[in-house]
């Protein structure tokens, strides 16, 4: 998740920044105006993109050397590896490279404080880019639609009630010019960035970098960078149904907003207010697509939904709760029968699920003064909610989980209590929020800082089943030993809990509290963490979609979870 804007970070690498420096140098721009002929000169490239002077950074102090408008901005990403949403942030330094650079000066049509405000677009092609006229048309297009969107979205600055928004840019009036520049690329290129930037090899569609100091008060407002990978966007084109031109704008936009101010990793508000903000502006500009926040949620909705379900006794493949399965539910609640929710998620993950069939809170089936048991029965809760037990994961375990995941960038998910906790953004990570209904997960860029955070109850790894079964299962089995219990609730998901604790043993706990008795309950389950539960409970049933160690210890099996298997067993069972 990305976190709030950071200041402006200067570059540390002298050299590295002389080097980029004398690359934009040899950059030869082409001025595209409607109305005037091409021309190219190497002295418009200075003037555009500034001097570096002084002999801190290594150059002769009396030599201006152009400095690129990549370096040290503060930065934001969506969307990964072809249909994978990838949100992360980081420190950034450009490598060194070439552009064939396409600039042009456009003036606002409306006036502002009795003077027009400048817009100065660059529109640049990276060089490994081929020279394909799709391209060339896109970036002759983006010279007339960047601004149109810099206006509208300037616009809705004014009087703004967004609550979530960074208010460092509030009204453009006062500046008399706003900078701006677009670089579409290859995935090579924006794939390094990421690596000396982000620390992470792999491309991203966008990444979006402000240059925007608010202590210092200048005329010109510099909002910064937009750089696209074409390739990505062409890729993401294809899949959503549209051209390479509207992913791209939609790209732009996205990045736009984000120099604005807004940012959907910093809470579920603040995505709802950026994604709304997206969706206006697109349509304001009768550009075609929907928001890249919405897009992505889609896209990792569509990669992780066909998987065996993390929840898969009362949720669907899907992840939804279906409404035969919610009826049963309020039908057997209506006839006294109590009903308890023992999972591997949060209890906010249950409640969010819930809460959208109008099952959460006073009078539901899950609400925060309900008994429950949570996270493999690592946390229970008994009357009025209040937590009767909680088991946290040794130390030294959760430290080699986590040395491990930042060593192989094997995603891991700290679980403590209501909060999740991650090293660094990746698809996987997101979809715990996005498709199995987690809490946002908070990145914690260190292993120490991570650690010291709270006490850890359990972590998951997330990886292709492939890599699950042959490679975390047979080797965290072995290296935890008697430290710890490893589990799976699905192929992809390998959960690492203190030992002795499961769902089972946290039934036991919560009968235990209630005075009830193993004999007076059923139990209905479908994964492997389900065993113990049905085990104890005097009926167990296993749906058909379960894996084969709960379908060996039950007593039934039921239907599946998409045939609405809880629903069927309730109707059979329960009354």
């Amino acid at each position: 998740m990305l976190p709030h804007l950071s200041p402006l970070l200067h570059p540390s690498s002298p050299s590295s920044a002389l080097r980029m420096a004398r690359a934009f140098l040899r950059a030869v721009p082409v001025l595209l105006h409607p109305s005037s002929t091409t021309t190219t000169t190497a002295a418009a490239s200075s003037r555009r993109l500034g001097l570096v002077r002084g002999g801190g950074n290594g150059s002769d102090a009396s030599s201006p050397l152009s400095k690129s408008s990549l370096f040290g901005r503060r930065f934001h990403a969506l969307c990964g590896e072809q249909r994978r949403a990838l949100r992360s942030s980081g420190r950034a330094w450009a490598a060194q490279r070439d552009y064939r650079k396409q600039v042009v000066r456009r003036r606002a049509q409306k006036k502002r404080n009795d003077k027009e405000l400048e817009l100065t677009v660059s529109i640049c092609i990276e060089e490994d880019l081929p020279d394909d006229p799709e391209i060339l048309s896109i970036a002759e297009l983006l010279r007339l639609n960047v601004p149109m969107a810099m206006k509208l979205a300037f616009d809705g600055l004014k009087d703004s009630e967004h609550k979530t928004r960074d208010t460092a840019i509030s009204d453009v009036g006062g500046f008399e010019s706003v900078e701006l520049s677009v670089l579409l690329c290859n995935d090579e290129f924006i794939r390094k960035l990421n690596k000396e930037w982000r620390d992470e090899d792999h491309a991203t569609d966008v990444l979006s970098m402000s240059q925007h100091i608010p202590d210092l008060n200048l005329p010109i407002l510099m909002l910064g960078d937009i750089v696209i990978s074409v390739e990505t966007a062409a890729r993401q084109a294809e899949e959503r149904g549209h051209t390479l031109l509207d992913e791209i704008r939609i790209l732009m936009v996205h990045g736009l907003l984000h120099l604005l101010g807004f940012d959907h990793e910093i809470s579920e508000e603040a995505e709802v207010e950026m994604e709304k903000e997206e969706e206006l502006l697109l349509k304001s500009l009768g550009w075609i697509g929907k928001g890249l926040i919405q897009s992505a949620y889609e896209a990792e909705t569509h990669a992780y939904s066909n998987v065996q379900n993390s929840d898969g006794t009362l949720l669907n493949s899907k992840s939804l709760l279906s409404s035969t399965t919610a009826k049963a539910l309020i039908e057997a609640s209506s006839r006294g029968v109590k009903i308890v929710i023992a999972t591997g998620k949060t209890r906010a993950a249950v409640m969010s699920i819930f809460k959208k069939a109008d099952l959460a809170g006073k009078g539901g089936i899950v609400s925060e003064v309900s008994p429950g048991v949570f996270l493999q029965g690592l946390l229970v809760y008994g009357r009025q909610g209040r937590e009767i037990y909680r088991s946290n994961l040794d130390p030294t375990v959760c430290r080699e989980a986590c040395l491990y995941s930042w060593e192989n960038k094997i995603p891991l998910i700290a679980f403590s209590g209501g909060r999740c906790l991650t090293l660094f953004d990746h698809p996987a990570v997101d979809s715990l929020h996005t498709v199995y209904h987690e809490p946002k997960a908070e990145i914690i860029p260190s292993v120490d800082e991570l650690l010291a955070v709270a006490d850890i109850q359990k972590v998951i790894f997330m990886d292709t089943a492939e890599g699950v079964a042959t490679t975390l299962r047979p080797y965290w089995s072995e290296a935890t030993g008697d430290r710890a219990n490893v589990v799976q609730a699905q192929a992809d998901m390998l959960e690492i809990v203190p030992p002795g604790t499961s769902k089972g043993s946290g039934v036991k706990t919560l009968l235990d509290h209630l005075g009830i008795t193993p004999k007076e309950i059923m139990a209905i389950g479908d994964g492997e963490n389900d065993v113990e539960m049905l085990e104890l409970a005097s009926l167990g049933i296993a749906l058909s979609n379960g894996s084969e160690k709960a379908k060996a210890v039950a007593n039934l099996i039921g239907a599946s979870n998409d045939e609405d298997g809880a629903a069927d067993a309730i109707y059979r069972y329960a009354f």
